[in-house]
Order: C-alpha cells, then structure tokens, then sequence
C-alpha cells in the first residue's frame, strides 16, 4: 500500500477545514492529515458568535464539526497550540508547545486579527476587539458588571456586537466615522433605513465621529472625539475592520502584501505551501466574506487532490444577512458613477428597498432591505454578465411588467437558476449540492441541512431551501413551505401558543429550541412575542425575560432621538392634586428637565431626562408608572362627567379611575387606551379607543376596536350595561380574550377587523365564560408589580442606570 502523504494545516477556521473536508472527499486515500489550531475549540462558525453573545446559542450550537469528526477522519488535531516555526527547507512546522510535525503539502489557514486603533488608552482594561469566543465571554462578563457600552465601527462586525450586548441589556452607541452604516455592503437610503430600524430597537448613533481617545484609569470610562466631545463608557468594543494574520508567513520567508500572496491555485512564493481564507491575497484582494473563501478551499482542495481544474480567478461578492433581524442584500458594485444607470424603488410602509446597478446593458450590483428574496436571481444575473437590456424594470419589480405581482412566481426563478449557484453563502451550498440531496432521499428543510449544511447558519437561506425542496422534492412526503411568526421559524402564531401550552414550554430558549427555530436566538420579532406568549399562558410561573424586550420596556421610559428618555407617572383618569403637580415640578426642577408636557392622555410628560437620573426622578416623584413605553394599559382619560358638568349622566371620572386602578401594568398584545365620557357628547374620544364607555341614561354603552391613529377607526358597539360593576366584568372579559387570542404587536382594531366583531360577541355573551376570563385577568394582574419602584427597591436593578461615577474602577 502506498505511504500517505503528510498534509499539515496552520489554522483550524471555517475555510481552512471546508478545504479539508473537500480533500477528503476528492481523495480520501492520499493524506495523513494534521491541524493546529490556536483556538481550544474545534472548528465553529464565527458567523454566529452574535448568537452567542446574545446568550441564544452556546459553544456547542455553532460548532461546525465536532471532536468525533477529527477522529472519525483519522485527523490529527492540536487545539490551543499555535504554530510559531515554519522550517520551508526540512518541510516541517513547530508548535508553541514543542509539537512538531513534518509535511509534503502545508496549507496556511491563519485567518485574520481584529484591527485595533492605535488610540491613546487603547491598552486599559474593557477595550477590546470582537473575533473569537473569548472576546464573546469578555463582553458576557462585563455586561454583569457595568452598564454603557461603545462600539466602534459601523459596518457589519460592529453592528453585530452592538446587537449582542443590547440582547445582554447594556446601553449601546454606535460610533461610525462615515455618514452612513455598513458602507461596504449598502448605499445610503438602504443604510438610513437599517439605522431607523436599529434605532427602534434601542442602539443609538454618533455618526461622523472620529475617536481620538480613551479616557479613564486602569479601566476605560469613556471616549473622546477629535471635534472635543466626549462619550461615557465602560466597555468599548473596536469593530473597526480586520487585517490578515500575515506573521508567521512573513517570518518564514513567504511573500507577503496585505495578506499572504498567493495565485489562482493558491500556491504561495514556496513550493508546496498554500494558504486559504482571509489570510490570502489573491490578485491584490484578501476577502473577508465567506462565500469567496469556500470558493478558493474548493478550487485548493482539487489541486492537493491532483485533478486538472480551473484556478480561482477571484469573486464578485455577496452579502445576504440578517442584521438585528432585518433582512439585507448587496452584490457586486452597487454605487453609482458616470458609467452606470440605476433603478430603484422604496416602499416606506411595508419598510423595503430595492435597487439594481447596470452597466452597458449588463446587471453590475444590487442591493435589497427588507425583503431579500431576488438576491440569488440578481447574483446569478451579476456573474453571467448576460444582457439584461429590456428586461431592467422586470428585474427591479421581481416580475414582468405588464404583469401582476407573483407572475414570476420564486419557483421559475429558482428553476432558472445554473446549478452552480451559491445558495447557502455561510456553508458555501450551490443550488445542484440541494437538488442533488432532494433527489437522493432528503425530504425536509431539515433533513437538508443536516446533509449539505444548507440553512445551518445564519437562517437567511432557508425560504429558497424549501422552495428547492417544493420544486424538485417527490410526493407527499414533501414539507410543505409555511409562512411563520417570523423568518426563525414556520409556525404559526397559534401552532407556537398550543406548543407552549400542551409542551409546558416555560422560557423562550425553550421554545426556540424545542420547536426547532433556525435561528438559535430568535430576532427581534420573535423573542418579544415569545416573551408575551409565555406570560400569558404562564402567568404565575414565567418570570418575565428583559432581554426579549425592546429597549424602552427594559428601561421604562420611552427613549428620545437624542438618548435621553421621557418620564410619564401615572395620573388616574386624568385627574391630580396640587400636591402631585409641586411634587412633578420641583422634580422637573431639580433634574434640569428640558420640557414638560400635557399629553394627550391627560398626563404630564417629562422630556429630556437623563438615563443616570431616572431611578432618582421616579423615586423623588413617588408616583407609580404610567407605562407609556410599553404594550400595555397607556391611559383612561375622562371627561368631567357629572360630578360637575350639566350634561353629565353618569361619574365619568370615578369610572375612569376605577379602571385605570383595576388593569395598569396588564401586558397585552398591543399597546391599549381607555376613555369614558359621562354623556353621549363624548368629550373623552370614547368612540376612538381601544376601549371606550359612555354614559347614557340609566346606563353605559361599551365601544372596542376604535384606533386614533395613522389609521383612524371608529369603535363598534359592543354592549349596553346598566351597572359600573357590569362595565368593568365585561371590560376584564373583552381584555383577557384579546390578550389570548390576539397575535402580538396585534392592535385592537387590526385584531377585530381580522376575527369580527360577532365572534367578540359570541364568546362574551355566556356569563359564565366572561367570569372565567375576568378571574384569569385578576389571577395576571395579582402577579404584576410596579417596575420603578421595584427598580427603586432593587440595587442591583439599579446598578443598570447607574453613572460611571457609581461604579467601581
């Protein structure tokens, strides 16, 4: 039997071990292989190490290949051992640790490092970089400890790590030196849309800013920026780009530019080494993305395997991702000049964006938000170099013109797709690899990725998974593609409901993982519906989870366009007391509140207030919250009613009141508004409400599903009652069936347009049933405390709000 060769690879990274698997498939027979890794972890997708941080996937989750893959292959592997010596003479490398080990054939494998400014204070303590799994657990760490974080940098790397520490409830700014995010993968009105996006979601943006500093002692405090501003801070993170790890290389002789230089077969300078991943340059590009890297290890993998390929000749890239649960796209060159002609189209309410690039005639660039799923057509389009000339607005709309939408039904395009074509970028999957395992036996998206990898990652991939898997599948045993709650998932809102319920799911980590999400941590759709699902199935049992919530509900108070945060108590039915309103004043006062404001609601709004200071303004006003941040009760306003006007039938104002006490802090689906009018006048706007009361003589009438809104709907009578304790049991009924039966983010108006106002009726009419969801209501809100003062009460809650000046350097 012939004495194998001896193949050794430097790096144990995710385009280093996709080469290997590609050798051992093309020639299983030819190589001893060994690999070293500096990492004491085998192979793991660095894509996901967001999902780590955001605590929705652990080390094991995003490992790619496991121990028992390395010894199954009979692979040598050295983890936590970096190569330091690369003898190119006597064709052998050496270890930190002493391990050495001869080769015939060496792959450099050493991947890229963070790129860390050189800033003054760039050495203090809570300064890093975000690469590996230990930067993940630096930042899990701190966010115990400290409160503010910075990340510099606004492309993608950056804006993946601010996403993982708002998931860990930290205050995150952004700090971009360009005018807009991510500039590398989008043009600007798509990036003003992700940042409006990211925005809601509670990270904040300095945008235009250049970092001069860091300030602090031992551990960093905070930024300073060139035009003399500065930022507080107690971890800052640099995502400012990376660079090849090039050291090795250049120490052992081999040319080296910004990465290691190598040709279209990847040999480098030295005979028999070769390097892969972002530690190559190729043609005077080292590529960061990971479709171009999987490209290189397959083109590497038939040269080390001796068949007669093409050599790589470099890639136009893509980039398909979901950041912070927004779906975007760009290829090829997607910004404009003198030679190009561009089309675009926006559509700011269902929140998309599309535009494609063309020069002479040919599709040169694309970039899609919101809705990505044309990219592979436009990718597919872009590497041909085909004439697309008469057809540029079918591309643009996705469908012929002339046309309805859908006319170009995904099923066409995708069976128009060249086999070649990547279509799970993360794993480097091409459409003929998935057609290939459908035909072979493969009969669910899961099945799928089990086999090829395909929607393994990321998730982004999978509707063009399934609509492979629809188009070439066989028979009834065929998944059917179903449209879910989000992109995480194909269930429906009432398939995860009686999940929860008849499974005893008890947290949304379960939930994701038992039901199988393939996004291991959700998005920020998914994870606060889960949240207000569980809560209310499981309302003495489910401690509610902050992190699934938007930044204004952890923080309760809504958040302003410039970082500070607005401060509304509680006024029961409108009505106050001239010791309240000193009280509200000399708060106001004493913080330095810029503006304060009667809202709609009846209520006094305090703009401006600090996010430092918001524990001391609740706790020197002593007035509960009137949660205007969240999903919840808002308010009960009321009109003078009897008490003192002369066409008052009934006490609008201890009605209002009686209310507003019986169901503040109730969570429901949507955000709800109360009103009550003493007469049919209706002074309070009860006829726009979520639900309204008016008076009548010898009763009251109770509207629902009224909206005052962009979309102004007029409530519908839902009953006529004699009594107040009448109102409020109808009232409890009405509200728990919402909650339960609504999808969340559901408004009132949109869910009684959807079901109709007689199913409502039908299933309050009973008394009986309108007493069993009026007690399940009560059994809720007996569970509910007051979140500022719990915070108030609670030191370690408070530390969240706390100046660096309160913490301990």
């Amino acid at each position: 039997m012939r004495e194998k060769k001896k193949l050794v690879m430097v790096g144990n990274g995710m385009a280093g071990v996709r080469t290997i698997e590609h050798v051992l498939k093309l020639a299983p027979d030819t190589y001893e292989i060994t690999i070293f890794g500096a990492e004491p972890y085998p192979n793991y997708n660095r894509i996901m190490l967001s999902s780590v941080l955001a605590g929705g996937a652990d080390m094991q989750e995003i490992v790619i290949n496991d121990w028992d893959w390395y010894t199954e292959n009979y692979i040598h592997l050295h983890t936590g051992d970096a190569v330091t010596v690369i003898d190119t003479t006597n064709r052998y490398v050496m270890s930190e640790s002493g391990v050495r080990a001869p080769y015939d054939a060496l792959i450099l494998a050493t991947g890229s490092n963070p790129f860390m400014l050189p800033l003054p204070g760039a050495n203090k303590e809570g300064v890093i970089g975000f690469r590996d799994i230990n930067d993940c657990n630096l930042m899990m760490e701190a966010s115990k400890k400290y409160s503010k974080a910075a990340v510099i940098g606004g492309g993608l790397l950056g804006l993946e790590a601010a996403r993982g520490l708002l998931h860990l409830g930290m205050d995150v700014s952004v700090i971009h030196i360009n005018s807009y995010l991510m500039e590398r993968q989008l043009d600007e009105p798509a990036a003003k849309l992700l940042q409006k996006e990211l925005e809601a979601q509670g990270m904040k943006f300095l945008m235009q800013k250049q970092t001069s500093g860091i300030v602090g002692g031992r551990r960093a405090e905070g930024l300073q920026f060139a035009d003399g501003t500065e930022l507080s801070a107690d971890l800052i993170v640099m995502a400012v780009g990376i660079k090849p790890n090039i050291e090795l290389a250049k120490s052992s002789g081999i040319e080296v530019g910004r990465g290691i230089i190598v040709n279209d077969y990847l040999e480098t300078s030295i005979p028999e080494i070769y390097a892969v991943g972002e530690c190559a340059e190729h043609r005077g590009i080292a590529y960061g993305l990971v479709a171009p890297l999987y490209e290189q290890g397959n083109v590497l993998a038939k040269r080390l395997a001796g068949l007669d390929a093409p050599g790589y000749e470099g890639s136009v890239t893509s980039t398909k991702l979901k950041v912070s649960g927004v779906d975007v796209f760009s290829a090829g060159y997607f910004n404009e000049s003198p030679q190009t002609r561009s089309l675009r189209i926006q559509d700011d309410i269902e929140g998309t964006y599309k535009k494609i690039v063309l020069q002479d005639d040919r599709l040169v660039g694309a970039v899609l938000f919101g809705d990505t799923s044309d990219g592979a057509e436009l990718f597919s389009k872009i590497k041909s170099g085909e004439s697309v000339a008469g057809k540029e607005k079918e591309l643009l709309l996705g469908y012929p013109t002339g046309q309805p939408a859908g006319g170009n039904s995904q099923s066409a395009r995708l069976e128009a797709m060249a086999n070649d074509e990547i279509i799970c970028g993360c794993n480097g999957v091409t459409k003929g690899t998935i057609v290939d395992a459908v035909r072979n036996g493969c009969s669910s998206v899961g099945e799928i990725k089990s086999c090829t990898k395909a929607s393994g990652s990321c998730g982004g991939c999978k509707p063009l998974v399934a609509g492979l898997l629809e188009l070439y599948g066989d028979g009834p045993s065929v998944e059917p593609v179903k449209e879910g709650i989000c992109g995480c998932t194909t269930l429906s809102r009432d398939e995860i409901v009686e999940s929860i319920r008849t499974m005893g799911l008890k947290s949304v980590k379960e939930v994701i993982h038992v039901l199988d999400w393939n996004q291991p941590e959700g998005c920020s759709k998914c994870r606060p519906s889960l949240n207000y699902y569980l809560g209310m199935i499981w309302p003495t049992e489910y401690r509610d989870e902050k992190e699934s919530r938007f930044a204004n509900e952890r923080y309760h108070a809504n958040i302003q366009k410039d970082g500070t945060f607005s401060v509304v108590p509680r006024i029961y039915g409108g009505v106050t007391s001239p010791a309240d309103l000193k009280r509200i004043a000399e708060v106001a006062e004493k913080y330095e509140v810029p503006m304060v404001k009667f809202t709609g609601g009846q209520r006094i709004d305090l703009l401006g207030v600090k996010k430092d200071d918001l524990p001391k303004v609740w706790e020197e006003l002593d007035m509960p919250s009137g949660h205007a941040y969240g999903k919840t009760l808002r308010t009960v306003k009321t009109c003078v009613g009897s008490t003192f006007c002369r066409f008052g039938t009934q006490d609008s104002i201890s009605m209002g009141i009686r209310l507003e006490k019986a169901f503040e802090r109730l969570n429901t689906p949507g955000k709800v508004k109360l009103a009550v009018s003493g007469c049919p006048r209706n002074c309070a706007e009860a006829t726009i409400k979520d639900l309204g009361v008016v008076a009548i003589d010898g009763g009251w009438e109770i509207y629902v599903g009224g909206n005052g809104g962009v979309k102004v709907r007029a409530a519908d009578l839902l009953c006529t009652v004699k009594s107040e304790d009448e109102v409020m049991e109808w009232t409890a009924a009405y509200l728990q069936y919402y909650r339960e039966q609504a999808s969340w983010n559901e408004r009132t108006a949109q869910w009684l347009e959807r079901i109709g106002l007689d199913t409502i009726k039908a299933a309050l009419s009973d008394a009986e049933e309108r007493q069993a969801l009026a007690e399940r209501i009560k059994e809720t809100l007996s569970h509910t405390t007051d979140p500022w003062k719990e915070i108030i009460e609670n030191k370690e809650l408070r530390k969240n709000f706390e100046s660096l000046q309160g913490v301990q350097v």
